[in-house]
């Protein structure tokens, strides 16, 4: 089905891998198309509780092929083509994504993991924001996700000097959830994707959906958010296994409904 990218199901994980090696896994616009189209694929399928990005060989993702820039090419275009529908539909997804950053994440491929829920990286991994290097601005998402992440000058200045962030600088940053021996890397990764895939599903994506609408919400409407929210959390038989495994004093057994 897919070309440029891998796509299996393991354990109620969606593991989508960017499969270009011998490129770095850059992007084209078969790349960008077909990882919107996994991520809805995956967000859609009751299967899956949990996804995964992550690049095969030593990269991540090293941003857009630059084979496939032209002179005269309108970069705005490309933008709202390609590179916005992907972004855009990782945002929407009501499940857990993880960017397991393998390797390099430069240009784009930077702005594909900020825009994941969760960033997972190999020893080995670094950051770049290349943009700056080629005369151009950050983009795909990253100058919103960057500053809320870490803040705006930490943010600024990471864009403009497009300095190599390592991966235990990116996890000093907060812009990575946990950095990852290589010989553990498969492991690990796979064990913390399963265990956001046993929690309860429903409450993870209204988790993210209140958080994303925090930062222009007024505290009156933040609380009413909240209600709403757990109006819904309150009705799903996870909430009802959780209460019950409580007052039995064993582990809950969440089904993600």
């Amino acid at each position: 089905m897919y070309e440029t990218i891998k796509y299996e199901i393991r354990k109620s994980v969606a593991w989508i891998t960017l499969n270009r090696p011998e490129k770095l896994n850059a992007f084209t616009e078969q790349v960008n198309r077909e990882v919107q189209q996994s991520i809805k694929k995956a967000n859609k399928d009751p299967e899956v509780r949990c996804l995964v990005i992550t690049g095969e060989g030593r990269a991540f993702c090293s941003g857009q092929d630059l084979d496939g820039v032209l002179e005269d090419m309108n970069h705005g275009e490309v933008l709202r083509k390609h590179y916005n529908p992907m972004v855009l539909e990782l945002y929407k997804c009501e499940k857990p994504v993880i960017a397991a950053v393998n390797g390099v994440a430069a240009g784009a491929g930077m702005s594909l993991a900020l825009a994941c829920d969760f960033r997972l990286l190999s020893e080995k991994a670094s950051f770049i924001e290349a943009f700056i290097h080629v005369g151009l601005v950050p983009d795909a998402g990253n100058l919103y996700y960057l500053p809320k992440l870490i803040g705006y000058a930490k943010a600024l200045e990471l864009a403009v000097l497009g300095d190599k962030i390592s991966a235990h600088d990116a996890e000093n940053l907060g812009l990575a959830t946990k950095v990852i021996p290589l010989e553990r890397w498969t492991e690990e990764v796979a064990l913390f994707a399963e265990r956001l895939a046993s929690m309860p599903t429903v409450a993870i994506g209204l988790i993210k959906k209140n958080l994303k609408s925090s930062w222009n919400l007024t505290l009156e409407e933040s609380l009413e958010k909240d209600a709403q929210a757990q109006r819904i959390a309150g009705l799903t038989s996870d909430h009802i296994e959780g209460v019950k495994s409580f007052m039995e004093k064993r582990k809950p057994v969440f089904l993600g409904k």
